[in-house]
């Protein structure tokens, strides 16, 4: 092949992307780990301002020496052996909410799970702010994400839908150009989900109540932020769970590898 007309690699994925990447990935982890050891103390959610053991929850986890459930609304799913009723490493056992392999610290220690948690909250607020400030000046979101007239049309997405379904997830012939799912997904989290997620976990600081109580307002009452902020957290565990199925489909050792070491992708001709 002549030299001129060589094909140049780029990389992937970016330096700042992927510590971007790996910084979220470990305050999101941490995070949830350490809310799951918070909402130990309490393991019920109630909407408006106020909520105690006699007050009705929409949500809550039962525990007992015999039993463990977790009950939405009406409904109750038994959970004995995995929530609310579970057994430690010594075979004891123990009616915490969520065990302790799923927490931070793995013993129940409320002080101690806010730490961890307020902790990794303030660094994740911090990366998502420098990501955004970035994005507006390498033109991520534009070249990236932004969502084109064409891809708004049903039978765009249902394509995509049905394409998912077939385990195709990119365009032929250019792995590097997000779908239409892809796109609803990133936008979703970066750009409502995870600032829902920052916004309900200041309402429920009681300095900001104090001084700004037009926050928990906003948001119908401070046990309502509670609630919405656990919800968001459910649903970025699912985002994770996906996110994780896709890799294991896309070839996990390669695109993991990518994601630390940046990767290749077919760049430019030479002129």
């Amino acid at each position: 092949m002549n030299e001129r007309n060589r094909i140049k690699p780029l990389i992937k994925h970016r330096l700042t992307t992927r510590l971007w990447h790996w910084i979220n990935a470990t305050c999101v982890l941490v995070m949830v780990m350490s809310g799951l050891t918070v909402f130990n103390a309490h393991p019920r959610l109630y909407w408006g301002e106020y909520g105690a053991n006699d007050d009705h929850a929409w949500a809550a986890v039962g525990s007992s020496q015999t039993v463990g459930y977790v009950r939405i609304g009406e409904t109750k799913i038994d959970t004995t052996g995995f929530i609310g009723n579970w057994r430690d490493s010594d075979g004891n056992v123990q009616t915490w909410a969520f065990p302790g392999w799923a927490t931070i610290p793995s013993y129940y220690s409320l002080a101690e799970g806010r730490l961890w948690h307020f902790f990794f909250a303030w660094l994740f607020s911090f990366s998502i702010a420098i990501f955004m400030i970035r994005s507006l000046f390498n033109r991520h979101v534009k070249q990236d994400l932004h969502i084109t007239r064409g891809e708004w049309r049903p039978s765009h997405i249902w394509q995509d839908v049905k394409n998912h379904a077939r385990l195709r997830f990119h365009a032929p012939g250019d792995a590097n150009i997000y779908n239409i799912l892809q796109k609803f997904s990133y936008i979703g989290v970066i750009f409502i989900l995870l600032p829902l997620m920052i916004f309900t976990g200041l309402a429920m600081s009681p300095a900001m109540d104090a001084n700004w109580p037009v926050l928990t307002d906003i948001l119908g009452g401070r046990q309502s932020a509670r609630s919405i902020h656990f919800i968001g957290m459910s649903l970025l565990v699912l985002f994770f769970v996906v996110h994780m199925a896709a890799l294991l489909l896309a070839g996990p050792l390669k695109e993991t590898w990518a994601m630390i070491t940046g990767g290749r992708r077919e760049g430019h001709r030479d002129a």
